[in-house]
């Protein structure tokens, strides 16, 4: 019997999912909607901020001089690496033609209806199994009457990432504040900070990259942030500090008192899961940006064809979806035996509080960073597939250190893997 699996999204996860559905048309028939016109899905940059030509909302968060901050000798699917040619770290369009031609080379845009919205997935309950009823319909601008459908699935693999919808801070005074106030997933460019004062909300990762980015033109970047002080030598113009505690009409005034001007408040602090077209019938909870209940931050415990890929945070990202969609696929076709749902809950509650006694907060609860090398592991080992070579990790960690001593100039180094326990940095 095959069993017909609905994809949503035509992002990398996606991509990952139908690449290898229909690799096994004997067991497996896929179906991908794409709410864009074609593959990337965050990767597809836009100018546009806000909604786009549809009326719905802008999906990428890419901004224009973006540039990866992991390096493509560790970025790419298993079998399929990126370009010789490509620098390590590489503009977004790179990746994207990437993706691109990721499509073309297993020849899966087929599988996919583009312009199309799911507007609701809901289980259907039969004799000891569920189907999935998935309605869509289109958003062409072009279509005078948007076209709709329905249909029945086995399965339903969930990829519709989690960088469009920002997660916005509660502050104190924000309605007061006279500045301009933005969100990096509307950042594309520098020149609108030309001269200005920016405080910038959050020190991680994105954080750090846009300040970079705006301090040739910026008159002084403030980057607030609650994490261990970056050692890292940083721009003339680029200041550290603490936390936002309040804003006034013109100022901000950290949690250690100092009170700043500032001409624009810059919030990098994440984005939100979100999952419109999931019914209440699908028991799916979003508290605080975690997400239950999922075992393995992927199956859904209650209904195990429902699954997740790509809700995990700081990860390598594509080898870890490439290992998440061959795990969901070995549990649907049964090659790999799930536990039961209480034996599946209790793995979840242990792993997420394993976190809380680390001290971690619980919004890190999908959060893996060093956590990322034994979790794939262990999704190979459960599903009996191979692992993701060791080479992998040691150049992403070393990159880490790298951007630990040097934020402003490490992406200008090059690197090499040469087996599958070693890599190299190559001479300019």
């Amino acid at each position: 019997m095959v069993l017909r699996v609905c994809v949503i999204g035509c992002g990398a996860a996606g991509l990952a999912a139908v690449r290898h559905l229909s690799a096994r048309p004997e067991t497996f028939q896929g179906v991908g909607f794409e709410i864009g016109p074609d593959v990337g899905g965050t990767w597809r940059y836009t100018d546009s901020i806000g909604v786009d030509e549809n009326g719905l909302p802008i999906h990428s968060s890419m901004y224009k001089n973006l540039r990866t901050n992991i390096p493509k000798e560790v970025m790419g699917f298993p079998g399929f690496p990126l370009p010789d040619e490509l620098p390590s770290f590489c503009d977004h369009q790179d990746v994207l033609k990437y993706l691109q031609d990721y499509a073309d080379h297993y020849e899966i845009r087929k599988y996919f209806k583009f312009n199309t919205k799911v507007d609701s997935v809901t289980p259907l309950s039969l004799e000891n199994k569920t189907r999935w009823k998935v309605e869509y319909s289109s958003v062409s601008s072009a279509a005078v009457k948007p076209e709709t459908g329905s249909e029945d699935f086995d399965a339903v693999i969930v990829c519709n990432g989690h960088y469009s919808v920002p997660l916005l801070p509660k502050l104190e005074g924000l309605e007061e504040f006279r500045g301009t106030i933005i969100h990096s997933h509307d950042y594309r460019e520098p020149e609108q900070f030309k001269d200005k004062i920016v405080v910038c909300l959050g020190g991680a990762a994105s954080g750090q990259d846009i300040c970079l980015d705006i301090a040739p033109v910026a008159k002084k970047i403030l980057l607030s942030h609650d994490r261990p002080r970056i050692a890292s030598p940083l721009p003339e113009n680029m200041f550290q500090r603490q936390g936002i505690a309040r804003l006034t009409p013109y100022n901000v005034v950290y949690k250690d008192g100092l009170e700043e001007e500032a001409d624009v408040l810059l919030f990098c602090t994440g984005y939100r899961y979100n999952f419109p077209f999931l019914t209440e019938e699908c028991q799916l909870k979003i508290i605080e940006e975690r997400i239950t209940p999922l075992y393995k931050h992927i199956i859904h415990t209650k209904f195990h064809t429902l699954s997740f890929i790509g809700m995990c945070k700081i990860i390598c990202p594509f080898p870890q979806f490439d290992n998440q969609v061959k795990f969901v696929l070995s549990s649907l076709d049964g090659t790999q035996k799930l536990p039961s749902a209480e034996d599946m809950d209790q793995d979840t509650a242990l792993d997420y509080q394993k976190r809380l006694k680390e001290g971690l907060p619980h919004r890190y609860a999908h959060f893996m960073g060093p956590r990322q090398w034994k979790y794939n592991d262990e999704l190979a080992r459960l599903a009996g597939f191979e692992p993701i070579p060791k080479a992998i990790q040691m150049l992403y960690d070393e990159v880490h250190r790298s951007r630990v001593k040097d934020l402003p100039n490490y992406k200008s180094k090059q690197y090499r893997i040469t087996g599958d326990e070693s890599f190299e940095v190559v001479e300019a």
